[in-house]
């Protein structure tokens, strides 16, 4: 075993590391000095994520464009980007709705993953331009998708309790699903209820070592999206459930490599984001099976709305999120809920109680 074994993050920056060198690899020279240029202010998740949508824009590119049909990506220059038009790229804003991968099936993206793939290309245009390798931004001309406000799906408390007596008890599992239960109810339990009682991400969960947790102040050590640490506190409820498992998992010889991982896989391995996301929603489909969509995400939402209409400190809410910007937490989790709705109903009237006549209304105010 190695003397200093590296963390959850930083064997997730290695490895994606290792595919954004991969793709580095498959598209024009210029890219690697975008990626030297947004290193300083982006994570590797990022920074992959950005590579992913060029190499689809340089899929449509090649594939799509007569103009740039003879070229393969690793052969573009800035000299070929300077010919790419608005039209161009208005097109690959349609193309991005419905194109046939690599793999042959089709893929759709709704408005928000347009969104995000007009943005990478906008940002890489603007890199171009700034260091005069292209004459102008010609992606700052296209619009982005608008997207539409949706309501946030979250728990009500009585879901929240169904969800956890069904992690405690397994009652409406399969009968194959309940034989796993009795191995991981005080894992699972530790887990949800730590999403529910934090609101922490997945990635912040599933990155969570043994030594990060530390019950004399009921608090823990978590990485945020940007990479900064911070310490987070748990309530007596979730520590109890943390406890339980922690004596647990005490017990338990992790595989190599996965020693200082909290949470551990029926393989003694370190969970991963997949696994978790579908032992919510089997939960969660118990628990509320009218919401299909139950994610870790919305049991973030859930402790973020609880936490917002406890304390209305809409700050409070952003810094435990972990938001850098207050206006998204206020965006999310600041709009009226329908119980407010509803009593602003009950205030408003329109007759006084036995008036059979409505008042006159007062005269318009003079500018």
């Amino acid at each position: 075993m190695a003397d200093n074994p590296m963390t959850y993050t930083q064997n997730r920056d290695r490895n994606n590391l290792l595919l954004i060198r991969e793709l580095l690899r498959e598209l024009p020279a210029n890219c690697i000095d975008f990626m030297r240029a947004i290193e300083p202010t982006t994570t590797t998740l990022t920074r992959l994520a950005y590579l992913r949508d060029l190499k689809l824009f340089f899929k449509y590119l090649t594939s799509e464009v007569p103009l740039f049909a003879d070229l393969k990506p690793t052969d573009i220059t800035d000299a070929d980007l300077n010919r790419v038009t608005g039209a161009h790229i208005a097109l690959y804003s349609d193309y991005l709705t419905l194109y046939v991968r690599s793999d042959d099936l089709v893929e759709t993206n709704a408005d928000i993953s347009r969104m995000r793939k007009l943005a990478t290309l906008r940002s890489y245009f603007k890199f171009l331009f700034k260091n005069n390798r292209v004459d102008s931004n010609v992606a700052q001309l296209i619009d982005l998708p608008k997207l539409h406000e949706k309501p946030i799906l979250r728990l009500e408390i009585d879901e929240i309790v169904r969800m956890l007596d069904q992690v405690e008890s397994g009652d409406a599992l399969t009968d194959r699903q309940k034989k796993y239960h009795e191995l991981t109810k005080t894992r699972d339990l530790a887990m949800i209820s730590l999403f529910l009682g934090t609101g922490i991400r997945v990635s912040e969960c599933v990155g969570i070592d043994i030594d990060d947790i530390d019950f004399s102040q009921n608090s823990f050590l978590v990485t945020r999206k940007g990479g900064a640490q911070v310490i987070l506190y748990f309530p007596e409820e979730v520590a109890g459930a943390l406890k339980a498992y922690m004596a647990l998992r005490k017990t338990i010889d992790a595989a190599p490599g996965h020693e200082q991982a909290f949470f551990l896989s029926m393989q003694k391995k370190r969970m991963n984001v997949r696994s978790v996301e579908n032992l919510v929603k089997k939960y969660a489909l118990l628990a509320a099976p009218l919401k299909k969509r139950i994610s870790p995400h919305k049991l973030r939402s859930t402790f973020g709305t609880n936490l917002y209409h406890e304390t209305g400190d809409i700050y409070l809410v952003a810094d435990v999120l972990g938001h850098s910007d207050v206006n998204t937490t206020r965006r999310h989790y600041a709009a009226m809920s329908d119980d407010r709705r509803r009593m602003a109903a009950r205030y408003v009237k329109l007759r006084e109680e036995g008036d059979e006549t409505p008042s006159p209304l007062p005269p318009p105010e003079q500018e």
